[in-house]
């Protein structure tokens, strides 16, 4: 309870006018009536005045603008401000001096917009620093609420490193610089990261400065990417690329580092132009190859992984760091053009032999082939001369077909050797690729290897045989197989095929033999060596006219001479006689009638 005892009487006071009901003190009513409204700012609606805060709540707050009534305003309007606090100038709009309740009707809101371009253009003309509120999200960076318009931030702008969680921002005052202002759509965009690029720009310098190569440092990851990671280093950012993250192989790097976590760099090259810094994380070890067994020899073997797969190779890993490379060549004794593929997988282990080691070179071959005895260390043995094999068709070529016996173990089929009796054009008139087929080992190449092989040596030559059956005169029955431009092929009776020009094809009604047509041919040449019969239709009625012309002149040869033998007995006579002149001149006579 208050304590009156102890309260003076207010000098001068009047206090029996006031008993009276007069308390002016000798000023009238209208005279302090007027001093009141004379100490009251002169306001007019739809203006936009400052006002100083008098009371702030959860719910609204209260202005004052300098009038007889104070204004209040939704707290809501001042969100993007949460250091407002009494005592602060703000500006207000008026939207009425008084409601139906007597009520000074404000808005902040209202007051902001209605300047809200001017102090953009103002902010970004004198490269001001602002504040903001991010309202919320969208596609590509934040709406923020500058002076009363909605801005776009960028994600990018947004911080120097990259953000991963942009919800962590809705709800926040910052600090922006307006980048950039399109008056004709009324749009704005603003930046956060452009207020700390200087500072760190000049943080980036001072590392720079200082950055020595070799110099091991410990930094923050900050990105990874799948070409390598990203380190903060205290206001700059090093790569270390993906090849130096590890000795060994890395496909992702994931696998070596974690987002954020803490590390220790080398520093393996830096442009201060560019400001970029190189660095390695794989040099803070030692180098495998210096750690290598250094009993491994040539001829050992050893497992490993195969890491890198290549047309040519296999990369294995033996251990991590130190790779050998399987050439496609090493992994099969065939001699067959084939892929690395074919024969294995990034994934696989598989165990090789040492080929060659340079250690200074840190460089390795190996190869699985070894692994197996080579074929042809011992061909003559395995495959010797005449001996017989089945074989896989691999490739034809115009001269003849390739197969293999197995694998390492090539041979030549030459197109002569496919058949005794038929001619072949083309190896795949007589099989196909991937076809099995049965073979006689002609000859052996070792320095080549290389094997000369034969299908037709499995069976006897039928040339023999032939030789007493297709004998020179001997007529055949044949039918004409393929007509070409200097003959005809016929084909004979047991499979064998011979050869007829134009001329020996001419029937005798002088018409030519067609394709398709059957008829009987003469051989007249048979050569075993070549494998040749030629044959001719013509032949046998031509020699069948000149039998008959030369039996004819036979039949007329005796006349002839009995004609001729008998003056010779008549002359015999008359010459025993010498006495019938008249008898000998009339036989003379008529013998060379005759004649």
């Amino acid at each position: 309870m208050t304590d009156y005892k102890n309260v003076a009487p207010l000098e001068g006071f009047d206090w029996e006018a006031y008993a009276n009901g007069d308390a002016s003190n000798g000023v009238s009513r209208d005279a302090q009536e007027s001093a009141y409204e004379s100490s009251l700012n002169k306001i007019d609606d739809h203006k936009v005045v400052d006002g100083t805060v008098i009371s702030i709540n959860k719910r609204e707050v209260v202005v004052n603008i300098g009038s007889k009534s104070d204004g209040i305003i939704p707290a809501g309007e001042f969100r993007y401000n949460p250091d407002l606090k009494v005592g602060d100038t703000v500006e207000v709009y008026i939207e009425n001096q008084e409601d139906k309740k007597g009520q000074l009707i404000l808005s902040h809101k209202k007051a902001r917009a209605s300047r809200s371009w001017d102090r953009v253009n103002e902010a970004m003309e004198k490269e001001e620093i602002i504040k903001g509120f991010i309202k919320c999200r969208t596609k590509g960076g934040m709406i923020v609420d500058v002076f009363g318009i909605e801005a776009f931030l960028p994600g990018s702008q947004i911080d120097v490193k990259p953000i991963r969680d942009y919800d962590i921002f809705v709800g926040k005052t910052m600090e922006f610089k307006v980048v950039k202002i399109n008056q004709e759509y009324k749009n704005v965009v603003v930046s956060h990261k452009a207020l700390i690029e200087a500072e760190l720009e000049a943080q980036k310098q001072e590392i720079m400065g200082r950055l020595e190569k070799g110099q091991v440092l410990e930094g923050t990851v900050k990105n990874i990417t799948s070409y390598g990671v990203f380190v903060d280093l205290g206001g700059v950012d090093g790569l270390i690329h993906i090849t130096d993250l590890s000795w060994g192989r890395v496909s992702d790097p994931h696998e070596i580092v974690e987002l954020d976590s803490k590390i220790n760099v080398v520093i393996l090259d830096f442009d201060n132009e560019k400001k970029r810094i190189a660095l390695g994380l794989k040099q803070l070890t030692p180098h495998p190859w210096d750690a290598l067994d250094p009993n491994l020899k040539v001829g050992d073997h050893v497992k490993g992984k195969v890491v890198v797969m290549a047309d040519y190779g296999a990369f294995v890993e033996i251990a991590p760091g130190v790779e050998g490379l399987i050439h496609v060549s090493e992994m099969s004794w065939s001699q067959h053009l084939r892929s690395a593929q074919d024969f294995m997988k990034v994934g696989d282990e598989v165990e090789a032999v040492i080929l060659t080691l340079n250690r200074e070179e840190r460089k390795m071959s190996l190869g699985i082939k070894q692994l197996k005895e080579d074929p042809w260390l011992n061909i003559e043995e395995k495959y010797p001369v005449g001996s017989k094999h089945t074989a896989r068709v691999r490739n034809f070529t115009n001269f003849g077909i390739f197969v293999e016996i197995e694998e390492g173990v090539d041979g030549l089929i030459h197109i002569s050797d496919l058949s005794w009796t038929k001619k072949i054009k083309h190896p795949s008139e007589f099989t196909q690729i991937g076809a099995e087929l049965e073979v006689c080992v002609l000859e052996i190449d070792k320095a080549n290897r290389r094997l000369s092989l034969g299908h037709k040596q499995l069976e006897e030559n039928p040339w023999d045989v032939f030789e007493t059956i297709f004998t020179v005169d001997s007529v055949h029955e044949g039918t004409i197989t393929e007509m070409l431009d200097k003959g005809a092929v016929v084909q004979l009776e047991y499979g064998v095929e011979g050869f007829a020009t134009p001329k020996h094809l001419v029937k005798e009604d002088g018409s030519q033999a067609q394709l398709n047509e059957k008829l009987e041919f003469k051989v007249i040449e048979f050569n075993k060596d070549n494998k040749r019969i030629i044959l001719s239709h013509s032949r046998i009625y031509e020699d069948a006219q000149r039998a008959a012309a030369r039996d004819a002149k036979k039949e007329k040869a005796p006349r002839a001479k009995k004609a001729a033998d008998t003056p010779a007995i008549q002359n015999q006579a008359a010459s025993t006689t010498l006495g019938d002149i008249d008898a000998l001149a009339e036989l003379k006579a008529k013998m060379e009638g005759e004649n």
